[in-house]
């Protein structure tokens, strides 16, 4: 294989980490109406974020948290802690979605299968089918590739500030 040959993601070849940034590219630059992405691990601290739509340059992910970006992923964290409180009292079992529709936006945290978490802050007008669907293959993909070595090697890139 040469070094221009790209690797599906999900394919185990100790790149997970580029494979999630790839996803996550993916995520904010396909999907109409998604402004920011975070990734934020079971214990809470952020994996993975994308700038604001109105701070990135060309869409790319940064791989730790700086400003709104590290503004989302406490706020997911929070929301999946909240939830998943809520759920256990209510007996309610796993949290699988949640939903907060605000008057400027949506935001929208979805559990990943190693109870990390995916929330994408998204437009008003947003279709949130769209959305959620394609929040679900990420999940699909990324619960595969967050592997403990991968979660270290995030949480070495991320810039703390």
């Amino acid at each position: 294989m040469t070094s221009q040959t790209r690797t599906p993601p999900g394919t185990h070849n100790g790149r997970g980490g580029a494979d999630l940034r790839w996803l996550l590219t993916r995520l904010v630059e396909e999907v109409p109406g998604v402004l920011s992405v975070a990734v934020v691990s079971s214990d809470g601290l952020p994996l993975l974020s994308s700038q604001p739509s109105s701070a990135r340059a060309g869409g790319a992910p940064t791989a730790g948290p700086s400003g709104a970006a590290a503004d989302l992923a406490t706020v997911v964290s929070g929301l999946g802690s909240l939830t998943n409180g809520a759920a256990s009292l209510m007996e309610g079992g796993r949290v699988r979605q949640t939903l907060v529709a605000m008057q400027t936006g949506n935001l929208l945290v979805m559990s990943i299968s190693d109870g990390s978490l995916l929330g994408v802050y998204t437009t008003p007008d947003a279709d949130m089918g769209v959305v959620t669907y394609h929040m679900a293959l990420f999940v699909g993909r990324a619960g595969h590739l967050l592997t403990p070595e991968v979660r270290a090697e995030l949480r070495q890139a991320a810039p703390l500030r």
